[in-house]
This record gives C-alpha cells, sequence and structure tokens, in this order.
C-alpha cells in the first residue's frame, strides 16, 4: 500500500513538474474544441398534438363505418408529409425566402421528410413534431401541417366526392342511352314477333306461364268435376217432395228441422264430413227440432211440401256445373295460347334466342344503371353529410410553440465535455513525457533501475530569489487555469444569453 502510495507521488510530482506543458494542452484542446462546438448549427424542435374525434351516429346509419372513418384518417395522416403537401409547407413558410428554382423546392421537401414525423398515440391522439434551423421556422412549419391536416378532412372529402358524382352522373348518362337502345330493340322485336301472341315476356317464358296455368286450371276443374259427381250422388238418393202425413202446411218446428236439413245439405255440398264442427253442431239442433216436430200437429198440405235437401243440392248442383264449365273454357283458351306460342317456337327458333338476348342485354344494363343510380345517391348523401355534420372533428390539444432552447446539439454538454477533454490531454501528456524521460525522482527508484546500492541524496536548496521567481510562476499558472475556467463559464453564460435572444 506504501508502494502504490509513493508511486502516486512520483507521478503527480512529475505532472506538476510539467504543468505549463499539461496547462498549455489544456488550453489548445479546449479553445479547438470550443470552436469546432460553436460552428456546430442550432437544431430548434417543435411540435403538437391533435385530437380526433369520430361521429358515429349519422354517418353509420348510410354506410359510414368506424372503419371507413378510421381508414380516411390513416390515409390523411400517411399522406401528410407526400412531396405535394410538403411543398406546400416550404412555400407557405420562411423556407420560401431560400428557395430560387423547382430544384431548391425538392431539396427543401427531402430534408422536411427527415425532420418531419408524424406519430399516431393512444386516445385518437397525433403528434406532428419538427426540427428546424430556428425556432419560429419550426413553429411555422408544424402549423401548416396542422392546416394542411384540416384541410384534408374537410376540403378532400368534398373535393372527391365532387369529382366521383361527376364520374357518376356520366357512367349514368352513358348507362340510359344504351338502356334506351335496348328497349327499343325490344319494342321492335315485340311488334315483328310476339304482338300477336298471348301473354308477356320471352317466348319461353310465355309457354312456361301457360304450361303453369294449365296444370292449375287442370288442377281446379279436377277438383270441380269432384264436387259435381259428389252431388249427383246425393241428388239420386232424395225426391224432388218430401212426403207428408196431413193436411195444411206445416209448423214452425217443421220448418226449422227443414232449413236445419237443407244447411246440412250444403255443407255436404262442400265436402265437409261428419266430424267437421260445424255439422256436428247442426245434428245437435236437428235433433232437437225433430223432437220438437214429432210433438206439432201436421196440417193437410205438408203431404206435398217441396224437399228443401232436393233443393239445396239442386242449387249447388248448378253452381258446379257452372264451375265446371268455366274451367273447361279456360282450360281449351290455354291450351290454344299454348298450342299458337309452340307453333311460333317450332316454326321459327331463332326467334326465342333471339328474344332471351335481348332480355339478357337489358336485365344486365338495367341492373347496371340500377346499381350506379344507388352508388350515387349514397355517395351524395354521404358528401351532404360529411359536409354538413363532419364526420372526423378534431381539436388542437397542444398547439406549436416556439421553442426557447434548441433540441440539438446539447451546448452546455459539449462545452463541459471540451474542458474535461482538454484538462484530460493536458495532464496526459505531462504524464507521457515524464514516463519518456529517464529521471528518477528517488534513491529507491535509483537502486531498482541500476541494481546498485544508493548511498545517500542531496535534497535542493532553494535560495529567496528561487523561491520569489518560482512564486512569480506559480502565480502565472494560478492566472492561466483561472483563465481557462473563466473562457468556460463565459462561454456557458453565451449560450443563455443566445437562448434568450431566440424566442
Amino acid at each position: 500500500m506504501n508502494g502504490l502510495y509513493e508511486e502516486l507521488r512520483i507521478i503527480i510530482h512529475g505532472i506538476w513538474l510539467r504543468r505549463w506543458l499539461a496547462l498549455s494542452v489544456a488550453w489548445g484542446v479546449c479553445v479547438l474544441g470550443w470552436f469546432v462546438v460553436a460552428q456546430i448549427p442550432a437544431v430548434y424542435g417543435a411540435k403538437a398534438r391533435v385530437s380526433i374525434e369520430m361521429q358515429s351516429l349519422l354517418p353509420g346509419k348510410i354506410g359510414i363505418s368506424r372503419e371507413d372513418q378510421a381508414k380516411d384518417l390513416d390515409r390523411v395522416r400517411q399522406t401528410l408529409t407526400s412531396a405535394v403537401n410538403l411543398a406546400k409547407v416550404v412555400r407557405g413558410t420562411d423556407l420560401a425566402n431560400t428557395i430560387a428554382n423547382d430544384r431548391d423546392v425538392a431539396d427543401r421537401v427531402v430534408g422536411l421528410q427527415a425532420a418531419i414525423k408524424v406519430v399516431a398515440q393512444q386516445d385518437n391522439l397525433i403528434e406532428i413534431s419538427t426540427t428546424a434551423s430556428s425556432p419560429k421556422l419550426a413553429k411555422q412549419i408544424v402549423q401548416k401541417l396542422i392546416d394542411i391536416f384540416v384541410e384534408e378532412n374537410l376540403s378532400g372529402n368534398r373535393d372527391e366526392t365532387s369529382s366521383t358524382l361527376q364520374f357518376l352522373d356520366g357512367q349514368l348518362a352513358q348507362r340510359q342511352k344504351q338502356l334506351q337502345d335496348s328497349e327499343a330493340k325490344r319494342a321492335d322485336f315485340q311488334n315483328r314477333y310476339l304482338g300477336s301472341l298471348p301473354g308477356t315476356g320471352s317466348l319461353n317464358d310465355r309457354i312456361a306461364s301457360a304450361r303453369s296455368q294449365m296444370a292449375q286450371v287442370e288442377t281446379d276443374l279436377a277438383s270441380a268435376q269432384s264436387s259435381l259427381a259428389a252431388i249427383n250422388g246425393q241428388m239420386a238418393g232424395q225426391s224432388a217432395s218430401a212426403p207428408g202425413t196431413g193436411g195444411g202446411g206445416a209448423g214452425p218446428a217443421r220448418a226449422r228441422v227443414n232449413t236445419i236439413l237443407g244447411q246440412l245439405a250444403e255443407a255436404k255440398g262442400r265436402g265437409w264430413t261428419d266430424q267437421h264442427p260445424d255439422v256436428r253442431a247442426l245434428r245437435s239442433q236437428l235433433a232437437v227440432a225433430e223432437a220438437a216436430a214429432r210433438n206439432e200437429p201436421l196440417s193437410a198440405a205438408a203431404a206435398g211440401s217441396p224437399n228443401p235437401i232436393y233443393a239445396s243440392l239442386r242449387s249447388l248442383q248448378a253452381d258446379k256445373q257452372a264451375q265446371v264449365a268455366a274451367l273447361t273454357a279456360r282450360k281449351g283458351q290455354i291450351q290454344s295460347d299454348l298450342n299458337q306460342l309452340q307453333a311460333k317456337l317450332a316454326g321459327d327458333p331463332a326467334a326465342a334466342s333471339e328474344q332471351a338476348q335481348l332480355e339478357r342485354d337489358y336485365q344486365v344494363l338495367k341492373d347496371q344503371y340500377d346499381k350506379l343510380l344507388a352508388d350515387r345517391e349514397e355517395i351524395k348523401l354521404r358528401g351532404q353529410v360529411q359536409s354538413e355534420t363532419n364526420s372526423v372533428k378534431f381539436s388542437v390539444i397542444d398547439p406549436p410553440a416556439a421553442p426557447r432552447a434548441p433540441a440539438a446539439p446539447n451546448r452546455l454538454l459539449l462545452l463541459s465535455g471540451v474542458l474535461i477533454a482538454g484538462i484530460g490531454a493536458g495532464i496526459g501528456c505531462a504524464f507521457a513525457l515524464g514516463q519518456l524521460k529517464t529521471t528518477f525522482a528517488t534513491a529507491p527508484r535509483l537502486e531498482r533501475a541500476t541494481g546498485l546500492p544508493v548511498i545517500g541524496a542531496i535534497g535542493e536548496l532553494v535560495s529567496q530569489t528561487q523561491r520569489t521567481v518560482r512564486r512569480q510562476r506559480l502565480l502565472y499558472f494560478g492566472a492561466g487555469s483561472a483563465a481557462l475556467m473563466v473562457a468556460f463559464v463565459a462561454l456557458i453564460g453565451v449560450e443563455f444569453i443566445q437562448r434568450g435572444l431566440t424566442v
């Protein structure tokens, strides 16, 4: 431990002996380093934060989803630093004073692309930051970017909507003319080939419709003929007049029985079974009425009264016969139309193919026209909503401000680093020079170096004149060291003064 301490003392003594060299090197390194730091241009940074709010009530009702709104916002954020927008920034700030031609504008745009950053943050926040050579210019660049952001959101969508509507109007006019031409061809074909044929639509559609009607009529005719056969069978078991037991007319009870019997006959004619609720109710009423009729005296005219069941069946028979006749006539008419259509198809098979092609072309054009019209109305409504309600609203949370201190370089740190490096370089040079010279500061070091015993050592005798000279040189050395520190403090003060002047 004592040896290490002794070596440290020797090193410090060697450096002290060469202190003027150390001071000179420190001054040289510091002056050179401070000059280099002074030549580094200052860079000032400015930033702003913008809050984005999405409208979620009306836009979603007309097809503007949150995904569409987010895509619009991403598109604006991504294109905010495009060459076109940055050219607007160059011409709208003090950078315009530094350009003389388009090449200068392109150079400034390249520099801005590297200096500007647009970062999406949480809670619908977007941070716009940049660096420039002056605080005022940095603030102007960020403010101009915010203005462009507003323009892209408010007027960009309107311009896009207007151009889209103009394009759709042109397409609609073209489709409308094609649709009119197709309708004229269809009308001409109808007049030439299908004007005298029954039905509507193409020839195959008319044939299919006629066959469908024929199948329905045959089903209805079979049902009507079955009902007529059932009624004829019931009439065969009934007589035209009901047998009586005495003279005079029937009383109220027997009239009630006849009425119920007529209702039962009508229900049978409709095809109702004995399990039908109305039939069962009528039979219950008939049992009560017959019991009352048995106790009622018969008149003389009752023996020859008409049979109400037969009369009801006769009426139903007439209705069914008329229905069967109408359905038969309808079947004949449909069969005639079907024969006529099939004869036309057999006589001119190309007509059906031509009409099918005309119908397909017309339907395709009509579908395209309807879709374009619907798209136009939707885009028009979107444009009105975006213009009047602003689907994207924004507010500036942190407006840009002129920075008081440069973002780079950190001159305080650099100046301090140069001072430390200069002092270290001076001490290092003094130490290196001390190691190169073959002198011995103590007797033990001389013994180790030579291997011979040292008998004694003679100390230095300093006169009063030498002390005065050494004291004066020490004063000069202290003044030189203090001057170095004063220069450092002065540079720090200048830096703070410059920061105060660049507001």
